[in-house]
């Protein structure tokens, strides 16, 4: 039935530009001709007496709108709108040739309200003081949670990493597999010099998008229409982007470069290192536009990221005031890991006709990975010297606990992702319908060999899941077998064979005076998992009916409400396959979590014109079919057994606008709870159950000197759960790290940024903007902690989570340049 629609074309509100137009005197012009050439002929208007004029626009392409004068010369405006669009444009035409500016009509910005998409401007983005970088930092301030500044991934509303869907240009994006920590992962997959719009939901999203639990990151890149360059550079790193087009504008490209050393960031950390780190990519987008309806388009994208690693010394004080605590590390070995990967996609769209357009999407996603360290670490633990007038004020006195642990890993991952998509759009008079198949193959070959010796006071400690005789030593002699106290051993040859696909239906509509938008929709996913020399999985599919409605009152305030929510399956990919014994299970169901978002959005004006956007949801989530799994630093490790369902609510509250004219500042706050139930031995909170959140992104400048800008970026959020080993009862381990204050300021001259003329030959006539400034990450120097070190002391028979403290304060100069 859905192919059949296709074939059928029916009429549909196009947009409207509408505005005055005046002489140089502030008087308006009537009889000015407004027209546009377009692939169905001419379409003409003519200005009344009052100026006034209203020309409806094609949907979703760009035309050059004339306006023309027997007293003026022709004037020009490009113009690109969306369905239902209506935008206002005053104009002031001049006597001599004056081409005006190129315009781009924001097109989502009302079904962006509607859905509850939050949307920022690349420039934001860009500006953002962040250690990482990127745009997710920006989620991490208005709606994700993360207590780690090196790491690019961010939890939303109970969810964690692997349960957030990111989009480029239409295309699923992946992560490496192996990623152990944050300062690991050196790149995101986006580059944010090349990002045209941002889009991102934190919850009851539609049917068209995949099958994750959390969130959906989506991102646009540029096109570009003539040629640019962007250069940015600091002491973490820079980048470089490219971007031109043809003269006929059919060719367009953008290609940018970057490369990124985190070594000042590492080297303000208690562990003394040598850290030698390359993380480079470069990634490109091609355009080709044949006629005016269609386009072709190429992404690729080239990372290679290198991390070696070689640890000397640590020591790391705890506990309290009374009776501090200290832990001293002394290495030996190195650490080599490399993560590279090799991402290509095209993507065809072609418009059947106005109200039909098809996409054709395929891309394919290569990944070799491997992780090699061998680690010794011979550590003391004991009461540090707390007298100031001590010549070894601030050491270790006394050691309650001396031994050592060695660490070993050969860990190595070749894996290769291909999927193939159509997707329908049509619109039927006030209807609009969406529709998509989807069949992805995945082939992961891996080999997990690692184990950990813990040796205390002389003897080897055995592991505490594994039935062996009391280990005494020196008291008694052991008999029983020598083993390491944690060991993972396996060869995985997984294939995974993938069939989606979704429909949803969309309708604008009127409730007496009040508007309403509604949406329904319903996702259906197959797969099968096949290994070699182990029995395949079972064939299994699950169907996922989501729905959204919003209701907008005909009051004075600018207010609407929304209410969404439905099914959302997560079925396992492969790392949810994989135990925590490193063993794939192939029949893991997919886990399941009925959602329900109830929202506000409000948009005002205070007295002095200023426009801000209030913006609540509270938000249910009950879990079932439930993976549970274990978090070290950014690594998560599942028990592929759906052994627990879980819950998780809360509250999110954000607010953006021009607390300072001409910039936009965003504030946030989240309550959030989530806990699980395993084996029904009662609830305890997931290892991303973070209270409360708070985050600040300010933007300012001098009055005086209204060049010199200011950027903060201010996140506080309440301690997670310590966590645990992966192989430890989660029951056991309860405790809470200590809360997350983090502070970081950019501070810029902007020489230029485009809104100032300067004659040929001044040396700022070349540049778009150019800008120089000074960043500063952990401003107020806060120790934040990640996760615990988990060590025992042999006399009294506890095991201490020693705190793996985060960045100190940095200093970092960072150069925009952009023609």
């Amino acid at each position: 039935m859905l192919f059949m629609l296709s074939a059928v074309a029916f009429a549909q509100q196009k947009p409207i530009l509408y505005g005055i137009l005046l002489d140089e005197n502030r008087q308006p012009i009537e009889g000015v001709n407004v027209y546009y050439a377009d692939i169905e002929g001419t379409v003409r208007t003519v200005s009344d007496a009052n100026g006034v004029y209203k020309i409806s626009i094609p949907i979703d392409r760009e035309v050059v709108v004339w306006f023309e004068h027997t007293s003026f010369k022709l004037s020009s405006l490009d113009v690109e709108m969306a369905e239902n669009d209506t935008a206002e444009m005053n104009f002031i035409l001049l006597t001599g040739h004056t081409e005006l500016d190129n315009v781009v009509i924001d097109k989502n910005t009302e079904e962006d309200r509607i859905e509850g998409i939050i949307k920022v401007s690349p420039e934001t983005i860009r500006k953002l003081p962040s250690a990482s970088g990127g745009v997710e930092e920006f989620i991490k301030i208005v709606s994700g949670n993360s207590n780690n500044e090196l790491s690019t991934q961010y939890a939303v509303r109970g969810g964690n990493y692997d349960e957030n869907l990111v989009y480029v240009e239409d295309i699923e994006i992946y992560r490496p597999f192996l990623i152990r920590s944050g300062q690991q992962e050196g790149l995101s997959f986006t580059n944010s010099s090349m990002v045209k719009d941002l889009s991102f939901s934190a919850g009851g999203f539609q049917a068209k998008y995949g099958d994750k639990l959390s969130s959906v990151l989506d991102i646009s890149y540029r096109r570009p229409k003539e040629f640019g360059a962007q250069l940015e550079a600091s002491f973490l790193g820079g980048s470089l982007t490219l971007e031109s087009a043809s003269k006929n504008k059919k060719w367009s490209g953008i290609i940018g470069g970057r490369y990124r050393d985190n070594s000042l960031l590492v080297n303000s950390q208690q562990t003394e290192t040598n850290y030698k780190p390359t993380f480079a990519d470069v990634q490109a987008m091609v355009n080709f536009k044949p006629n005016e309806k269609w386009e072709i388009s190429f992404l690729g994208n080239i990372s290679e990221n290198k991390y070696h690693y070689q640890p000397l010394y640590r020591q790391t004080n705890f506990g309290t005031i009374d009776e501090p605590i200290a832990l001293q590390i002394f290495y030996d070995g190195q650490e080599k890991d490399e993560y590279k990967t090799y991402f290509g996609a095209i993507k065809s769209t072609y418009k059947v006709s106005e109200d039909f357009t098809l996409k054709v999407i395929g891309s394919l996603y290569h990944t070799q990975e491997q992780e090699h360290f061998d680690i010794l670490a011979q550590y003391a633990l004991g009461e540090v010297d707390t007298n100031i007038g001590s010549e070894t004020f601030g050491d270790v006195r006394f050691a309650r606990a001396v031994g050592s642990q060695l660490n070993h890993a050969r860990n190595n991952l070749d894996a290769l992702i291909a999927n193939l998509e159509v997707k329908g759009y049509h619109n039927i008079k006030k209807n609009k319908i969406e529709w998509g198949v989807k069949y992805t193959r995945e082939d992961i070959r891996d080999r997990l060999l690692e184990w950990e010796v813990i040796d205390s006071a002389g003897f080897s400690l055995n592991p505490p899941i594994i039935d062996l005789p009391v280990n005494d030593q020196p008291y008694n002699s052991y008999t029983g077998p020598l083993v390491p106290y944690n060991s993972v051993r396996a060869l995985n040859f997984t294939q995974i064979n993938r069939i989606s696909g979704y429909a949803q239906w969309s309708r604008r509509a009127k409730i007496g005076e009040s508007e309403v938008w509604m949406n329904a929709g319903v996702r259906a996913h197959q797969w099968q998992v096949t290994q070699r020399d182990a029995e395949d999985g079972d064939s299994q599919i699950v169907i996922s009916p989501r729905a959204q409605f919003t209701l907008k009152p005909n009051w004075e305030m600018d207010m609407l409400f929304r209410v969404s929510g439905g099914f959302y399956y997560q079925p396992p990919f492969y790392r949810e396959l994989r135990g925590s014994d490193g063993v794939v299970n192939p029949d893991v169901k997919a886990q399941r979590s009925i959602h329900f978002v109830v929202g506000n959005d409000y948009s005002f004006k205070t007295k002095k014109g200023k426009k801000f956007k209030f913006v609540s949801e509270a938000y249910y989530k009950k879990l079932d079919d439930v993976n549970t799994y274990t978090i070290e630093n950014v690594r998560i490790r599942y028990r592929a057994n759906n052994d627990a369902v879980a819950y998780a609510y809360g509250l999110d509250m954000r607010l953006n606008g021009e607390l300072v004219p001409g910039t936009e500042s965003w504030l946030s706050f989240g309550y959030m709870r989530t806990e699980e139930n395993i084996n029904d031995r009662g609830y305890i909170a997931r290892p991303t159950d973070q209270r409360l959140k708070f985050g600040i992104l300010f933007q300012d400048y001098v009055p005086t000197i209204p060049n010199l800008k200011m950027y903060l970026n201010l996140v506080y959020n309440t301690g997670l759960p310590g966590g645990s080993p992966s192989y430890a009862d989660s029951y056991v381990y309860q405790s809470r790290l200590n809360d997350y204050r983090r502070a970081d300021a950019g501070f810029a001259y902007v020489f230029t940024d485009g809104s100032e003329k300067f004659e040929d030959g001044h040396w700022l006539s070349v540049f778009k903007e150019l800008s120089l400034g000074l960043e500063i990450f952990n401003l107020f120097n806060n120790q934040n902690a990640i996760t615990n070190t988990w060590v025992r002391d042999v006399y009294t028979k506890n095991q201490y989570g020693i705190p793996n403290y985060l960045t100190s304060r940095v200093f970092s100069l960072k150069l925009t340049a952009r023609i």
